[in-house]
């Protein structure tokens, strides 16, 4: 019996990776911070800076708030499946969303070959997976720009979850 044949334009790629720690307004966890991210990616990271003010978190605009590293490609691919390892390959389902999926690591030493680092102490940080389909630059390179139609666009939470669990051997766990 012959297999029915599948669009490769319809296959799910990952588009980047995103580590994030936020630190507030204190600026020694911020070099923390990079250093941590530096230490999980093994690239520097950017300064995440405060667009507005608020008093409540004695935070003014234009201040350090957070540190934060985007990979793409074979790295990106590597470092995810060292930090899925860390939550030991389980995702909540409410955290898969259309496009994306997130999740937090509580503390750093979970993530394999990393080490305590007393400088740095106890943190944690946030991921983010951003996912697209191939064809999507078409809406945004500069000439020829083209509309992509929605059901291109948008990838379900579903089709995620099952790429995840083909790629990355990842299980949603029930809330």
């Amino acid at each position: 019996m012959e297999q029915p044949q599948t669009n490769p334009m319809r296959a799910i790629t990952i588009n980047k990776v995103v580590l994030n720690i936020g630190t507030g307004h204190d600026d020694n966890m911020q070099a923390n911070a990079k250093r941590l991210l530096n230490m999980i990616s093994g690239r520097d990271s950017a300064d995440e800076i405060s667009k507005r003010r608020n008093p409540a978190f004695k935070i003014t605009k234009g201040q350090k708030i957070g540190a934060f590293v985007t990979l793409r490609g074979k790295l990106g691919r590597e470092v995810l499946k060292r930090l899925l390892d860390a939550v030991d390959n389980k995702v909540k389902p409410n955290a898969i969303t259309k496009n994306s999926m997130s999740f937090g690591i509580r503390e750093y030493i979970d993530i394999s070959g990393l080490k305590y680092d007393p400088k740095i102490g106890m943190m944690g940080l946030n991921v983010n997976v951003s996912f697209r389909r191939r064809g999507t630059r078409v809406s945004l390179r500069k000439r020829q720009r083209a509309e992509v139609p929605k059901k291109h666009r948008e990838i379900a939470p579903e089709e995620i979850t099952d790429y995840m669990t083909r790629e990355f051997n990842i299980a949603p766990v029930a809330e």
